[in-house]
């Protein structure tokens, strides 16, 4: 619970005065059987009728003296685990988007929905309910027996020998299911998982008509964490029958003993009827405590797996100068002899503690090693699952490379902040996204630029004659990943969203897969008489989309197996021959 204290010492003082709230609104409820049983024993017997009404109107008074007290504090404390949880939604959702990309594969985007909602509620309905009912219950358990044992001892007894046992039975299981309520939340992982795929996927699913198989799957991912929910639900519920068993039969030596000392003149009935109403609150007490209990254990797998994200320390810190590499090769981009694999430590030193080294791992990326000036272009094609992308991960520092260094305007970019690294860029990467909002905002998305710029940048990514087309033209709304817009119109759109910022350098990772040849040239037009300051490196499975750039780079299995101009590629590189032989009915 020390990451959750971290939120709530900000508002000690508003718990503070709930908790004292709860506190007096629960006293008061133990005063009503007591002023109950002082009405029947000792002012009934005077048969004075002021004295009666009087003491039935303190009763009534002490009741609404409860319900006012008691729902003031619920208010406060629903208050307080509202902003709680929002702070810490906040948090959550800012450490997820500063997570490199080898912690985001590690964590997985499925797990971090799951932690953003399942988890945050669990930890709001712990921190609401601590205030409330984790003051009344134990006070409404010691009071009861303090009270009783003011009464009647010898009654008394029966509580204090049972409470003990009842608290240690509802502690002992309650710390048998926090570990329990860690693996449902990781089910729910899962079931966020095979959802997330269907709901993005499901033009396909309905396409092939699988539904009946993801049908399948998502009831086994759910009969799973349900077992698993059904298993600590078991366990957590074992004290409440058990408790109730306990008191049950406590309440029936109450009963039996209570009325062999009326008829011997120990006691009065009005104890008895008090008593009974304490065993009452007493059995709510524990039962309450067993909820808590509960709560707290599906809070504590929540916090800690929160904490996970929120704590975890920025793996691609900036180098200090000192500690960086240096070059005196030319180029605004340099790729100095650079190897990656996804799946090797950042560092040869975490390699090693894993018990490998890191250059006996499969490389995705082998001695790639390239310059591009300022201004310049880089055409980058290969099969799928060449390393293609995996150059542009490196650039924008989403991972550190193994071996080798990857500079940017002559300076290691390990050196520089993450957001100063990042707005150099524009991008635009495979399966981008559409967001639900406006075109102007998916073009813009949230930068200050002028009305002039945006156009400007539809202009050149041949967006603005669809654009322009409809009534409300870029006040028009996408829908949930831009379901509304066909395949080209999307590509377009993310094609603006990266000019409008007037980037040093352009990334364009398959962008084109979804324009027809004409507009495709028309893009790559505007970008080079308009956009010519940019380094731009391409991406493209066409040869017609990379063919006019300064130079051209060929991967295989990671490897650069020809570099140079289209036309030196032709007559030295077999393998971007046979792609360009292949395409050149379409190219050409």
């Amino acid at each position: 619970m020390r990451f959750l204290w971290k939120y709530l010492k900000q508002y000690a003082r508003r718990i503070a005065g709930v908790m004292g709230i709860k506190l007096s609104g629960t006293a008061l409820e133990l005063l009503i059987p007591y002023v109950m049983e002082h009405l029947i024993d000792h002012v009934v017997p005077t048969k004075q009728l002021v004295s009666v009404l009087l003491w039935g109107l303190a009763m009534i008074a002490l009741a609404i003296g409860v319900r006012f007290l008691n729902v003031n504090a619920n208010r406060m404390a629903v208050r307080t685990a509202k902003e709680t949880a929002w702070e810490i939604r906040r948090d959550l959702f800012h450490a997820a988007l500063n997570l490199s990309g080898r912690q985001m594969d590690g964590v997985g985007l499925p797990s971090l929905i799951s932690r953003m909602t399942s988890d945050s509620y669990n930890v709001q309905n712990f921190i609401r309910a601590a205030q409330t009912m984790g003051v009344r219950a134990p006070i409404m358990l010691v009071g009861g027996i303090a009270i009783t044992l003011t009464m009647d001892k010898g009654l008394a007894a029966i509580l204090c020998i049972m409470a003990p046992v009842m608290i240690a039975l509802v502690v002992f299981i309650s710390m048998k299911g926090i570990p329990l309520y860690d693996r449902v939340q990781r089910g729910m992982d899962d079931i966020v998982r095979v959802m997330r795929e269907n709901i993005t996927g499901i033009r396909v699913v309905k396409a092939l008509s699988r539904e009946p198989h993801e049908i399948r799957r998502f009831s086994a991912a759910n009969a799973e964490t349900a077992r698993r929910d059904i298993k600590a639900g078991m366990i957590m519920a074992l004290p409440g029958p058990v408790v109730t068993l306990f008191l049950n039969v406590g309440l029936t030596l109450v009963v039996l003993l209570g009325a062999r000392r009326v008829n011997d003149g120990v006691t009065e009935p009005g104890v008895i009827l008090a008593f009974l109403t304490y065993f009452n609150m007493i059995l709510m007490g524990v039962m309450g405590l067993n909820r808590i209990f509960m709560m707290m254990s599906k809070a504590n797998a929540s916090a800690k797996r929160i904490a996970e994200v929120v704590e975890t320390e920025e793996a691609l810190p900036p180098l200090p100068g000192n500690e960086a590499a240096h070059t005196d090769r030319p180029g605004f981009i340099v790729f100095d002899h650079v190897s990656f694999s996804y799946d090797a430590g950042t560092d040869a030193a975490a390699a090693d503690g894993a018990g490998f080294a890191g250059s006996q791992r499969q490389k995705c990326l082998e001695d790639i090693d390239f310059a591009i000036p300022r201004g310049g272009t880089l055409g980058i094609i290969g099969a799928t699952g060449a390393g293609k992308t995996s150059i542009v991960n490196l650039l924008m520092r989403f991972y550190d490379p193994q071996e080798g260094h990857v500079f940017v305007d002559g300076r290691d970019v390990r050196t520089y902040d993450r957001d100063a690294l990042h707005g150099k860029f524009g991008v635009v990467f495979q399966n981008d996204v559409i967001f639900a909002d406006t075109i102007r905002e998916n073009i813009s998305f949230g930068r200050d630029v002028s009305e002039e710029a945006l156009r400007f940048a539809a202009r050149d990514a041949m967006a603005q004659e669809f654009v322009e087309s409809y009534e409300d033209s870029y006040d028009h709304r996408a829908v949930i990943h831009g379901a509304n817009f066909s395949g080209g119109q999307k590509q377009r759109m993310l094609i603006a969203r990266a000019l409008v910022g007037k980037p040093e350098i352009l990334v364009l990772d398959d962008s084109s897969s979804a324009l027809d040849y004409r507009t495709d040239a028309g893009v790559r037009k505007a970008i080079r008489e308009n956009h010519a300051p940019a380094a731009t490196i391409v991406i493209a499975q066409r040869v017609s989309s990379i063919r006019a750039l300064d130079q051209i780079i060929v991967l295989d299995e990671g490897k650069v197996i020809g570099c140079g101009t289209h036309e030196a590629l032709l007559a030295s590189c077999p393998a971007y021959r046979e792609i360009h032989e292949t395409q050149m009915g379409e190219v050409d």
